[in-house]
């Protein structure tokens, strides 16, 4: 990952020497486990956890002669051992220890991400309840079509949000899964027993059958996960880039002191954060096809997989952490523009009250056919000569010879569309509750 899109905490899981450390943290839990079926010495594990060195020269050094990575590990530490040397790595095999410790850092990496996760719904709902009487048009086709709350349209993506920590639950669920099953995974040098007693020690479960590797569709559901996540980001930031063109202009992502738009025009503000968000999303998702093709392993494992999964996985989750704080940021310092909204809501000169014109015809007695064909027919009129909508209703003669003027102009009141927000709020936060402590529980147990 270039530094760039590298932010603490997650860009250290990542790092050579933390890798090498998670490996050999995996090896000491399988001595334990060795250790307390009386399979060897007492103390044997405290000894390899005191005296064990990782070199990272060193490891670096023996395989570029023995050119492989796990080898090199383990002939470097047991450099570093005494006579505990000969039970390090007894009976495993080096996939025993890389999928068990990729498992680890994945589940670490995935809590990081539901916790940043849980900062976007937040400021999501605050952002929804604040706006939840802000009148905006909605739009269908990138047309105006009727009248809509904002804070409703932020409500869906805390919505959003909410389905995607499930999702990262069940997926952090997942992958809490290693193996100590060694060579070709049928247990023939490790007993079951043993790989259930070392994993518990890390917090992982046995995977349910593996063979020398823990199935790889596993891990590209993980990656599908973070993909499907950075998909509501990228949406979310399509929404703002929209609005922020400049002749709609409702809403503005931040823009800092001393922040330039463009080295050539001043007065330019424009949605770059937004846009680079859905940059990354487009590179998140092609991740996905990489873990999907790495499903597919010779028998019972080559290593295929290995050199797409050194880079896709410590990149997505990287990513989209950085996509994760970008968005909050963005939508914490969200300029929301009231008054435009109100401006905009004309600029169609009242067309978007079309549908209640047309109901309330029905209402009066007039088919759906013939209501429809009458209020399209002055809404055309209306656009073509830019004359306001509720003016060309007022003069229709099948209109006003069963409405009167009071009846016609409540038909245009922006408030109507929002009478029953209230009531979706109310039905959302009484489901949203247990929603969310389903995920926090979940994570927890993770």
């Amino acid at each position: 990952m270039i530094e760039r899109y590298a932010l603490s905490p997650m860009k250290e899981l990542w790092q050579e020497s933390q890798k090498f450390s998670r490996w050999l943290t995996v090896e000491i839990a399988y001595l334990r486990a060795l250790e307390e079926e009386g399979a060897i010495p007492g103390g044997t594990a405290a000894k390899v956890e005191k005296n064990a060195a990782i070199d990272l020269e060193r490891i670096q050094e023996i395989e570029r002669t023995v050119d492989h990575d796990v080898v090199a590990f383990i002939k470097a530490v047991s450099q570093t051992l005494g006579e505990e040397e000969r039970f390090f790595h007894k009976g495993l095999t080096s996939s025993d220890i890389v999928d068990t410790a990729l498992s680890l850092v994945m589940k670490e990496a995935a809590c990081l991400i539901q916790e940043e996760l849980k900062r976007l719904a937040e400021v999501l709902l605050n952002t929804a309840k604040v706006h939840k009487n802000t009148i905006i048009v909605g739009r269908t086709h990138g047309v105006h079509a009727e009248p809509t709350s904002f804070g409703l349209k932020m409500l869906g993506f805390y919505s959003e949000t909410l389905r995607n920590r499930r999702r990262l639950s069940a997926s952090i669920e997942e992958i809490s899964v290693g193996k100590l099953s060694g060579a070709v995974g049928n247990y023939s040098s490790v007993h079951p027993d043993t790989e259930s007693r070392a994993l518990s020690f890390l917090g992982l479960k046995p995977c349910a059958v593996s063979t020398q590797v823990i199935p790889r569709d596993i891990h590209a559901e993980f990656v599908n996960t973070l993909a499907l996540i950075g998909n509501e980001i990228e949406r979310l930031a399509t929404e703002i880039r929209l609005l922020q063109r400049t002749e709609v202009l409702e809403v503005e992502e931040p823009f800092k002191q001393g922040q330039r738009g463009s080295s050539a025009m001043p007065h330019k503000k424009n949605p770059v954060h937004s846009e680079r968000l859905s940059g990354l999303a487009r590179l998140l998702r092609s991740y996905t096809v990489a873990a999907g093709e790495n499903t597919v392993l010779w028998h019972e494992r080559d290593i295929s997989h290995s050199s797409a999964e050194r880079v896709i996985i410590p990149d997505a989750t990287q990513l989209l952490f950085f996509m994760l704080r970008e968005i909050v940021e963005i939508v914490s310092h969200l300029f929301v523009n009231e008054e435009r909204m109100r401006e905009n809501l004309s600029f169609s000169y009242g067309l978007v009250f079309s549908h209640q014109v047309m109901i309330k015809l029905i209402e009066k007695g007039l088919s759906r056919e013939r209501a429809y064909e009458i209020v399209q027919r002055e809404s055309l009129e209306s656009w073509k000569s830019k004359e306001p909508f509720i003016e060309r209703i007022k003069r229709a003669p099948e209109i006003t010879s069963i409405m009167d003027t009071l009846e016609i102009e409540k038909l245009f009141d922006p408030s109507f569309y929002l009478r029953n927000v209230d009531e979706v709020f109310r039905r959302f936060e009484n489901g949203s509750d247990s929603y969310e402590e389903d995920c926090d529980n979940r994570d927890t147990m993770g």
